[in-house]
């Protein structure tokens, strides 16, 4: 239960009750009510901004009204108090016997808890990492592929219909490109002296191993086609090598997607899909025939002096108008953009989610707009960007790789601190935020080692419960025995980490509505610091010791507050993508 959601409802009613009107006579719009933690928790529990919104439109003074509210939420069973605070806020404390009945929700929901309608199964594509297959990923796509990942993991949990996309760049100069670079390396598993790798291709010797199988395949049967024909079979068979690499290094960072989607079926049976997806934009207006003034600053590589077949996309938000057609009657890398967006929409999508790179920002405004143009506004598109990531041992900028020469790899960093410090510190920042990374402080056993704090309170809460098993001998502690307990839960230790656990049903939503990952690491860093100064509150007072061998009343009820603590810590690091230990070692 979202007890946000919840106060929100009963403020609506009780302002419903007290039968405001605007100036014509008209109920009031209760839209803009707010309920939420307030800034200072000694001011209470929840805070809403219903008498400063309400009084403007009804012609009341703020604290007034405010006043009349809180005199009728007073009369709530679960409200022990409701006070005036500044402008207008009416600040609420929520009895004992709430927080107890809430506790005993969160049990019976278990790690269901926090799952939410909002999305109401609204059909989402969430296309990230989509990195170039010619070679293995590197530190700069991991960020996007953890945000991407866990963005497409939250919007699932509020209730959205979520399928998670990788565009193959698998056309285009770079793949020709790196067709050339593995027949070199095809040619020197044949024996012949390639000698230096010549400027302009792939180095590296991710490409060796695709070199030898296919000497191994084809034997010098490729030396003696057509180099036309040849080095189609050779793109073919990199392409499919490079995204079984791809593929291992993201699962190795559980990074597993429900599309492969080829940029080539695009541009198959002479770019028909291409052709159609303008010709429906030309139908609606959106495409003419000019010349575009050269752009301010250096010109681009592509940039033409020339009548040509321009999207107007300065209509629909753009900065500029943008070209689809170049003077060889080949079509921009931007046509094939416009449809594979109209891919997307045909294939039902309510609201497309695009995680790219800090060096994307270009592309922001030209896809919003592209999608005003083809949906007419119906489907919403959202562009995250990810900055660069600094990685740094001990301090020191790390800069090179033993594996491709000239980056680190995603496999390098995974394989040198787990899986999991990588997942939860690639959200430790907002993402269009840069991020440092050090080797040696994502995995210290510190407090200022976020995952390893979190995981340490997931770790602590088992540990409890092995400790009562030994106490207690033979006893299961059933959720039903240890939700019936909860009335001994009276400690404002105990019943603030009870807070603590409610605000989770409200961060998913407002951390999926927002595509705004970073929330739940931030969230769950919380808890786990709440939980931990509770705990250590009981190494200093015995009587607040989450087991007491005297005393079962209290023990069941305080191992009903630590599962709830460790269902939270589970659920929250799975949609992270980490796992939530039992003990650490």
């Amino acid at each position: 239960m979202n007890i946000f959601a919840d106060f929100t409802a009963r403020i609506n009613k009780t302002v419903q009750g007290l039968g405001l009107t605007d100036k014509d006579g008209n109920a009031p719009d209760l839209s803009r009510i707010a309920v939420e933690p307030p800034r200072d928790p000694s001011h209470g529990d929840l805070a809403t901004n219903a008498a400063m919104v309400l009084a403007k439109p009804t012609g009341q003074n703020p604290r007034v009204l405010g006043e009349k509210i809180a005199e009728a939420l007073r009369a709530d069973a679960d409200v022990a108090s409701a006070e005036i605070a500044g402008p207008g806020f009416v600040n609420l404390r929520l009895t004992e016997r709430f927080w107890q009945a809430h506790l005993g929700n969160v049990l019976e929901e278990g790690q269901n808890y926090g799952r939410s309608t909002v999305g109401r199964n609204a059909k989402v594509n969430v296309e990230y990492v989509s990195a170039n297959p010619t070679g293995p990923m590197h530190v700069g796509h991991t960020r996007g592929a953890v945000v991407g990942d866990v963005v497409a993991n939250l919007l699932a949990f509020a209730g959205y219909d979520v399928t998670q996309e990788y565009v193959i760049n698998d056309a285009g100069a770079q793949i020709d490109v790196l067709g050339r670079s593995a027949f070199l390396r095809y040619r020197e598993a044949l024996g012949d002296d390639i000698g230096e790798i010549p400027p302009g291709l792939y180095p590296g010797d991710y490409l060796v191993p695709v070199g030898e199988a296919l000497a191994k395949e084809f034997g010098r049967s490729l030396l003696q086609m057509p180099e036309e024909e040849s080095l189609e079979i050779v793109k073919d068979r990199t392409v499919d090598a490079m995204m079984a690499m791809i593929k291992d290094d993201l699962a190795l960072l559980n990074v597993h997607h429900d599309v492969f989607f080829s940029e080539r079926t695009l541009h198959a049976d002479h770019a028909k899909a291409i052709r159609a997806a303008i010709a429906e934009l030309t139908l609606k207006g959106h495409i003419y025939k000019g010349k575009l003034p050269p752009p301010k600053g250096e010109k681009p590589d592509d940039w033409e002096d020339r009548e040509q077949t321009l999207f107007r996309s300065t209509e629909v938000g753009d900065d500029m108008d943008r070209p689809l057609v170049k003077s060889d009657g080949s079509f921009t890398y931007f046509a094939g953009d416009v449809a594979y967006l109209k891919n997307k929409v045909d294939r039902g999508f309510e609201e497309l989610i695009y995680v790219l790179g800090a060096d994307h920002g270009g592309y922001v405004k030209r896809l919003e707009a592209l999608a005003r143009a083809v949906t007419d506004g119906r489907v919403k598109l959202t562009v995250l960007l990810c900055q660069l990531v600094k990685l740094f041992r001990d301090g020191e900028p790390v800069r090179m790789s033993k594996r491709s020469g000239d980056f680190i790899t995603l496999r390098e960093v995974v394989e040198e601190v787990g899986r999991d410090p990588v997942r939860f510190m690639m959200l430790y920042r907002k993402s269009d935020a840069p991020l440092d990374f050090d080797f040696a402080k994502v995995t210290e056993q510190s407090k200022d080692n976020p995952v390893f704090y979190v995981q340490y309170a997931s770790a602590r809460c088992h540990s409890v419960f092995r400790q009562a098993a030994e106490q207690f001998p033979g006893e299961t502690f059933d959720r039903a025995d240890l939700k019936a307990a909860l009335a001994a839960l009276t400690d404002e230790g105990e019943i603030g980490l009870v807070r603590k656990l409610a605000e989770f049903p409200r961060l998913i939503e407002q951390a999926a509505l927002a595509l705004e990952p970073h929330r739940l690491a931030f969230y769950l860093y919380d808890l786990a610091s709440a939980f931990h100064a509770h705990w250590n509150r009981g190494t200093e007072n015995p009587g607040l010791r989450f087991v007491k061998v005297n005393d079962r009343q209290s023990t069941y009820a305080r191992l009903g507050l630590v599962q709830a603590v460790s269902d939270v810590l589970t659920s929250g690091l799975t949609l992270i993508g980490a796992d939530a230990p039992k003990e650490l070692r």
